[in-house]
């Protein structure tokens, strides 16, 4: 009986989100844009670059002219890639997983030349720059 209730469940959970999210009805890479672009069943039009997407950020514009929906609308697949992604994920600003878009952010900040991180990096070189490593032998 509790694998009957968890079934259940599940489709009542699956129900929910189908009514809930909004799927995607079309897909296709606009060459001229240079990006994704994706209709949504909400009317809604959601467009970004491939380079901004895990699995995406390396293609060829012709590794992008092939994609295809899934049958739930949930996601979408790039045969040429063999790569996925999310719609549900998408609308909340995720291009990728939580340890890639980490990994992304933590690029884009170590990159940073705020007036901050200058003055402590001319303090740092005051004090003779940074420590040297211990030789161990």
């Amino acid at each position: 009986m509790a694998l009957r209730d968890n079934f259940k469940l599940a489709k009542q959970r699956a129900k929910e989100l189908q009514e809930a999210i909004p799927k995607a009805v079309s897909a296709h890479y606009d060459r001229k844009s240079g990006h994704i672009v994706i209709g949504l069943s909400s009317r809604l039009i959601l467009s970004f670059s491939p380079r901004d997407a895990q699995g995406l950020e390396n293609a060829k514009p012709s590794q992008l002219d092939e994609i295809e929906i899934t049958p739930s609308g949930f996601g979408i697949h790039f045969p040429k890639l063999d790569a996925d992604l999310y719609v549900p994920g998408l609308l909340e600003g995720f291009l990728g997983s939580r340890k890639w878009m980490a990994s992304r952010l933590g690029r884009v900040g170590g990159q940073s030349r705020s007036r901050a991180k200058r003055a402590a990096s001319k303090a740092n070189g005051r004090l003779g720059g940074r420590p040297r490593e211990a030789v161990r032998g």
